[in-house]
Parts: C-alpha cells; structure tokens; sequence
C-alpha cells in the first residue's frame, strides 16, 4: 500500500471510528460534518485517494458503499486479542444458520473490532441490501440476540430461508423486513401462520478484496 497524506489518514480515521460506533459506513454527507468539509466533492477526492492507494473500497451506486479494506483487521489483531470467528454462509433449507455444514472456515478478528461483541461472520449473496452499504459475499458479523427493535438490521430465518434485512414489527402478530434497494420488495410476515426466527442482529461488516 502507498503512504497517506495527513488530511487522508483523517478521513481514514472518520471512517473507522463512524463504523465502529454506528456499524455503517458513512455517507459523504457524514465525513462532510466529521471532517467539516464545505463540499461533498472534497470528501470525494479523499475517498477515492484512499481507494486508489488500497485502504478503503467503495461500492457504485450505495450511498454507504464504503468499506474498509481486510488488511486493517490483519494489522489489528497483532494489537489485540483476536478470537477465531466462524464465517457461515447464507443457507436456506432449514438447517440451523451454526450448523457444522454450513460453517465455511474459521477466520481470526480482534475481539473488540466492532463496538459491540459477536458471534459470527455470515457471507451475504445478493444486492438487497446495498443501500446500507452490506454488499455480495460482504462478511458481517453477526451478535446471536432475540433483543431487536425496529430499524436494527436482522438476520431472520423465514420458514427454511435465511435473509438479512431492516426490522420492523408494526403490530403484535406482524413482521415487515425491509431491504435497502427500491429493486427488491418488503417481506410481510404474518406471525400467527408462518414460521418466523430471529438469528440474530447486525454489528459491522468486513469486505476482504
């Protein structure tokens, strides 16, 4: 990787510190107010320094398309104390989301790389989520909790399928999952007829190329 110059190696900061504390990568908009930036296109031309030199990636068309390259989580772990995490990928057909065949591979993480502690890692498919900046094959991690409240991110098993989407429950006996693409539609859940479970909330995500 190339050196950073100091203004860059802010922005770096900002963007580290906005995922650790919220989750999500900041929009433009949000480095404009952290860095006190007047233009978006300033933190643009940082932004996309910071790509060219191997630091960040940045997803077209999402406005939280930025992520931090795998690298950083290499360099942390020397630091502190790193866990073994297992990586799942997104399976269907009713086994439960830990099962021993789901579980792709092992990978080391320091244990306070998010601000909140968590289980696991999910490997996502699809584009439903790209608004919120969670990518295909984007690795998120995943805290096992029953405790969500409307406009967490959820890993939810409908019936024998797995999905990651916003939560919302406008009533007693029903769920709606919200995706973050206008391409995809809400899923309505009717909790007195259909076989719903929460595996657990979003924390974070790592985008390793």
């Amino acid at each position: 990787m190339k050196d950073i110059t100091p203004q860059q190696n802010k922005v770096l900061d900002c963007i580290k510190v906005y995922i650790k504390e919220t989750g999500f990568p900041p929009t433009r908009s949000d480095i404009c107010k952290e860095m006190g930036f007047k233009s978006p296109n300033s933190a643009e031309t940082h932004l996309r320094a910071l790509e060219k030199k191997g630091f960040i990636s940045i997803a077209s068309g999402a406005s939280r398309g930025i992520s931090i390259i795998n690298n950083d989580i290499k360099e942390e772990a020397s630091s502190y104390d790193s866990i073994e995490y297992p990586i799942v990928g997104l399976v269907a057909a009713g086994s439960p989301t830990l099962a021993s065949e789901n579980i792709e591979k092992q990978v080391n993480c320091p244990s306070n790389f998010f601000s909140t502690s968590f289980d696991y890692f999910l490997r996502v498919k699809g584009l439903s989520m790209k608004d919120a900046g969670i990518m295909e094959d984007d690795l998120i991690a995943v805290k096992k909790t029953h405790d969500v409240r409307n406009g967490d991110i959820v890993i939810a098993r409908i019936e024998d399928e797995v999905t990651v989407k916003y939560f919302r429950k406008p009533a007693d006996d029903m769920v709606i999952l919200e995706p973050a693409n206008d391409d995809f539609n809400d899923i309505e859940i009717n909790l007195r007829n259909e076989d719903f479970f929460i595996e657990g909330k979003y924390v974070g995500l790592i985008r390793e190329n």
